[in-house]
């Protein structure tokens, strides 16, 4: 599919020629710096040096206070706590973290991961029956339940209290639980509403230790389930999360868990500095297979195993739980795409909705990522789940899909998420009114240029402003990621050395020389670009883009460039 490449707007001259001579780096890096919102050296300090004094007080977040009274009480009086969290990697995460921390202090703490087949997302009624039947007085809900009013209004009748820590939009009302924390309450004040659903999480932990006069250092190893949760949900990597993403990161490879070791080794990612994109491609998706493929309860075992020998163990299951998801999510992608391409009017609608009761309901959200990869346009999957028709929806860049699925909300029966990502449900019998009116409110508000794949370019480059130098301060701008994605750079009239070569299903290997440079070759992997190997070989010229990364091989480390386009 062929992309348009777009030149984002450039810093302010001024400002940036500024920032370059007072920080001593290249103009275009001070460029980097400005378009991030970075416009003086004491910003620039604050981002390429993250402190954990920069973290807000947690006590600004609304009901707080309340929360953490609760929970001291409740240890005080030896009360049966649990803690209660979705089965996605931000819901295990979240439950691994207070579960861990909170079981230091009381015996009491116990967790508990619905089952993504009999009781959906989120709280339900069948988690209140269970805490009812064990005496449990107190449930701490991750992730989830900023939408449950029922659940609440069922636990309060039956003298459980709830602290829900969510970071989903809300509805108008808001549940009645002892204590709700969501940056995202448009009656909070907290100055950061970007979190994770664990993020959420670390606060409360924050407030506790606070109260409790407990250092911070005895909560800081739990900062690499933090990152992980940050990098798999895919919340920005600005502001406060920026900083718990560095720290997280520090923390990951430098002494992980037990746990996450044993996905980091399954992984092959033992032997270099871990990043952001191998928790989002190797990590999270390990994680995320457990709850997909049998029960979110293995993650969070397996995240909480503090002996070495049952990690190992448990993270090969959950190694062949991921094996099973990609050959089962494979198989149902190429049925999808199939679909589509069967369906003579598919082809002019604005949106893809499929419908099959026989997928796998732990894979249908991995679907419609590749359905939106394959068509370019906001895509639902759905398939049977008791009695309902249930699925994953996934959106393009820059289209609210929460909006257009709310819009739809009178024949849906439950629905929730982000702009980007989705889930909802509803009875068969609107399943054609629903697929109607989707479609007739994505085709009246996506504008046409958003249906069309654009690469957007930080700067242009010269090959030989590419020095050690110039690629030691780039790296110092990760953590990458939503808000602050890894600088994207275009670089015109390249060829490739003679040494070029064809590599895997479609993808080129390559040594590019700029013409000014002719005598610099530098590394470049060119992912599904094949079809211009010819003209590379006949020696024409090529204009690229690409991301500066690093390429570990053998033990040696070099620059590489990721080619993410190229033009004749």
């Amino acid at each position: 599919m062929e992309k348009i490449w777009k030149l984002k707007e450039q810093g302010d001259p001024e400002l940036v020629r500024h920032l370059s001579a007072a920080l001593g780096i290249d103009q275009t890096l001070a460029n980097l710096l400005v378009q991030r919102g970075v416009q003086s050296y004491e910003e620039a300090e604050t981002f390429f040096r993250p402190q954990l004094t920069h973290l807000h007080d947690p006590f600004l977040m609304k009901d707080m206070d309340k929360a953490v009274e609760r929970i001291q009480r409740a240890i005080r009086n030896q009360e049966k706590i649990m803690v209660y969290g979705d089965y996605d990697v931000d819901g295990t995460t979240a439950v691994s973290l207070v579960y861990s921390f909170l079981k230091t202090f009381s015996p009491q703490v116990s967790f508990y991961i619905p089952d993504r087949y009999n009781e959906g997302y989120g709280i339900s009624f069948q988690g209140v029956d269970y805490a009812a039947q064990h005496g449990i007085s107190l449930i701490i809900a991750l992730d989830c339940g900023i939408k449950a009013n029922d659940k609440i209004d069922y636990a309060n009748e039956r003298r459980i209290d709830f602290i829900i820590c969510d970071h989903h939009l809300p509805d108008g009302n808001i549940p009645k639980a002892l204590a709700v924390l969501d940056p995202k309450r448009a009656d909070c004040r907290y100055p950061f509403d970007d979190l994770s659903g664990c993020g959420v999480g670390f606060k409360l932990l924050q407030a506790f230790c606070l109260k409790q006069e407990i250092p911070f250092e005895r909560l800081a190893p739990f900062l690499d389930l933090v990152v992980v949760s940050i990098a798999s949900d895919l919340v920005s990597i600005t502001g406060e999360n920026r900083v718990l993403a560095y720290y997280g990161l520090k923390q990951i490879n430098e002494n992980p868990s037990r746990g996450l070791l044993s996905i980091i080794k399954l992984s092959g990612l033992d032997k270099r500095p871990i990043a952001i994109d191998d928790i989002v491609f190797k990590i999270g998706p390990r994680i995320n297979a457990a709850g997909r493929m049998e029960s979110g309860k293995t993650a969070v075992d397996l995240l909480t195993a503090e002996n070495e020998e049952l990690a190992a163990q448990m993270g090969l299951a959950i190694n062949t739980h991921n094996d099973d998801r990609r050959h089962v999510d494979r198989e149902i992608t190429q049925e999808a795409i199939a679909m589509v391409d069967r369906q003579e009017m598919a082809r002019t609608k604005k949106s893809v909705v499929l419908f099959n009761p026989s997928w796998h309901k732990g894979v249908v959200g991995i679907v419609a990522s590749r359905l939106v990869e394959a068509f370019y346009r906001p895509s639902i999957v759905l398939t049977e789940s008791n009695g309902l028709i249930t699925g994953s929806a996934r959106s393009i860049p820059g289209f609210d899909l929460y909006e257009a699925i709310e819009s739809c909300s009178s024949v849906l029966e439950t629905f929730g998420g982000h702009m980007y990502a989705a889930g909802l449900s509803l009875r068969r019998d609107c399943l054609e009114e629903f697929c109607r009116r989707f479609e007739e409110y994505v085709a009246a508000t996506v504008s046409d240029d958003l249906l069309i794949p654009q690469i957007n370019i930080d700067a242009s480059l010269d090959f030989k402003q590419i020095t050690p130098k110039f690629f030691r301060i780039l790296n110092q701008f990760q953590p990458f990621g939503p808000g602050n994605m890894s600088p994207v750079f275009s670089t015109e009239n390249v060829y490739d050395n003679g040494s070029g070569r064809k590599v895997g299903s479609g993808h080129l290997k390559l040594e590019l020389i700029q013409e000014e440079e002719p005598h610099r070759p530098i590394q470049a992997i060119a992912f599904n670009h094949a079809e211009h190997f010819e003209h590379m070989q006949a020696g024409h010229p090529v204009n690229v883009c690409y991301s500066i990364t690093e390429n570990h091989f053998r033990g040696l480390t070099s620059i590489q460039l990721r080619i993410k386009g190229i033009t004749k």
